[in-house]
Order: structure tokens, then C-alpha cells, then sequence
């Protein structure tokens, strides 16, 4: 089968033809229709999370996945042949620049009816992160303030998305051209990074969601009331202190894969309280300009890759 791969850290992405993966008692074969690209896949391509997540080498890019199912293993129940899929797979079953991969049916979630595959490929990575950051971390409530650091990036986009469902008033930080985007995806307060200051304009907010670290997240904390929380998907965990002088929690967390809460976000997909934000969709044998692309800071929520 087609694939892209990568033969060592650093290295280019090269679409070539690989073997294909084997069906497990516990998992779906998906022959994948889209896919996505995310920051973490250009970490991940790099080398920097080696330490924590080693990969043996060559292997197949990609964390999100969107298709149809050609076999079911033996142990797997409600799925079928031919069922549309989505999923962010587990671990080393990530792979999903290929024409086919291997899915644990935990993992999976039946696609939403109403989107493409290329929407639905868009999903499963970001809006779990924006899940979790704010339902399992943050506890989210109706009535409540959250703060959400670049409204218009991939993950930013979906948490506004799912924090306006959750009843929440929701700031967010952007640059001024993409301002009238992100207060279309219903953020109440939109703060051009580039000239403003979020910390001068917001203030005893319950929740902030940081994708960016480092400066954005220490000056973030004096924006939260007493009590108030700081979830984070950017390590490492914060030690200067601050948090704590505060009175204020600080948490580091990376997003788990969860067919059970992708299939909360494919209703809400399906009602329109989610939509997907696409900005730009390469072909398989264009998959490093994708790659490109996504690293160049430039792209308004995601980049998509057709497979089939």
C-alpha cells in the first residue's frame, strides 16, 4: 500500500509503498479516505519526543484518521464492514498517511453523517484535546470564564467551539486578521495578540486553556480568580511558582485517544455546534508540503489529506 513515511528523525516525509498493517482481534482495518496534520506531528518528526514516545524506523506519519471499515477483528463488537469511521489511534498504532491502518475499536467512533471524511479527518486529535482540556481537566460549567490561547489554530478553534456548548463566556487570543473568524466560532472576547495585552483586558477568570507555554502561560495566571485553573498541553510542567503564590492549579496533560468521547463530539458535529475549520487539503503525494504548511504558523485551524 501508499504511505508516507519517515526513515530518521529530521528527515523529510516520503511517500513510498509499504506492507500493510495486520488486522488485531481488538481492532478495526480502516481504509482511510483523509487524514490531518498536527503540530505535535512535526515534534514527533523532529525528534523531540523521542524520550517519551521512540519510534522504530521508517515509520508512517499521522494521528487522525477518517474512513471506512474493511474488516473487523474477532473480538470487536459494534462496528461492522462498511462502516464510516473516525479516530485518533492509540499510540504505535498511528499511521494514518497510508492507504489502510489498523484502529482499536475503543479508539474508534462512528463518523458524523454530515461531514466529509476530510472534515471528520480534521477532528479527532484537536477536539479531543479540546475536550479533555476543558470537560475531564477543567471542569467546564455553564456561567463560567475560560481563556483560550490562539482561537484560530487548530485545537483553539474546537475549544471555543465546545466551550460556548458548555455555556461558557470565552475569551480568546488571535492576530487582527482573524479576529471576525473566531468571534464567527463564538468567542464573546477576541484580544489581538499583536497589540494587546489579554492579561490588561481579562481578569478572576475560572479557566485558561494554554497551547502556547512558555511567556503566554506565566503571564496567564494573574487572569484567573483564587481558585482558578491553568490546564496545558505544552511541557514542560510549569516550576517557577508562580501558579502557587497565586492561589491558583497548573496542570501539563497530553490528550488520550477515546472512541466514547469522539462519539460525543460527532453529535455535536452532527446538531452543527461543532464545526470543522479547514484551511487548506494537500493530496497523499503532496503529503510534505502539508507537512510545510502546517509548520509555517500560517494555517487557520487545519490541514487536510486525501487519501482516497
Amino acid at each position: 500500500m501508499k504511505a508516507a513515511i519517515v526513515k530518521a528523525y529530521g528527515s523529510k516525509v516520503e511517500v513510498t509503498d509499504i506492507a500493510q498493517p495486520a488486522l488485531l482481534d481488538d481492532s478495526l482495518m480502516i481504509e482511510v479516505h483523509a487524514t490531518s496534520v498536527n503540530p505535535v506531528d512535526n515534534l514527533i518528526r523532529a525528534g523531540y519526543l523521542k524520550g517519551m514516545l521512540p519510534l522504530p524506523m521508517p515509520y508512517t506519519v499521522g494521528n487522525d484518521v477518517s474512513g471506512v471499515v474493511t474488516q473487523v477483528g474477532k473480538d470487536v463488537v459494534g462496528f461492522k464492514v462498511g462502516d464510516a469511521v473516525f479516530a485518533r489511534p492509540h499510540g504505535m498504532q498511528s499511521g494514518t498517511f497510508a492507504e489502510y491502518v489498523v484502529v482499536k475499536a475503543v479508539d474508534a467512533a462512528h463518523k458524523p453523517a454530515n461531514l466529509s471524511h476530510a472534515e471528520a479527518a480534521s477532528l479527532p486529535l484537536v477536539a479531543l484535546t479540546a475536550w479533555q482540556a476543558l470537560v475531564n481537566k477543567g471542569n467546564l460549567q455553564s456561567g463560567q470564564k475560560v481563556l483560550i490561547h490562539a482561537g484560530s489554530g487548530g485545537v483553539g478553534s474546537v475549544a471555543i467551539q465546545i466551550a460556548k456548548h458548555l455555556g461558557a463566556t470565552v475569551a480568546t487570543t488571535t492576530s487582527s486578521e482573524n479576529v471576525a473568524m473566531v468571534r464567527a466560532l463564538g468567542a464573546d472576547t477576541v484580544i489581538d495578540y499583536k497589540s494587546q495585552k489579554f492579561e490588561d483586558l481579562v481578569h478572576d477568570y475560572d479557566l485558561v486553556f494554554d497551547t502556547l507555554g512558555g511567556a503566554t502561560r506565566e503571564r496567564s495566571y494573574g487572569v484567573l480568580k483564587k481558585g482558578g485553573q491553568l490546564g496545558s498541553i505544552i511541557a514542560p510542567a510549569d516550576t517557577s511558582g508562580t501558579a502557587e503564590k497565586l492561589g491558583v492549579k497548573s496542570e501539563v496533560f497530553f490528550m488520550w485517544p477515546s472512541g466514547a468521547q469522539l462519539a460525543q463530539i460527532g453529535k455535536l458535529a452532527e446538531q452543527g455546534r461543532i464545526k470543522p475549520l479547514i484551511d487548506k487539503t494537500f493530496t497523499l503525494d503532496h503529503a510534505q508540503d502539508a507537512f510545510d504548511y502546517s509548520q509555517s504558523g500560517r494555517a487557520k485551524g487545519k490541514v487536510v489529506v486525501t487519501v482516497k
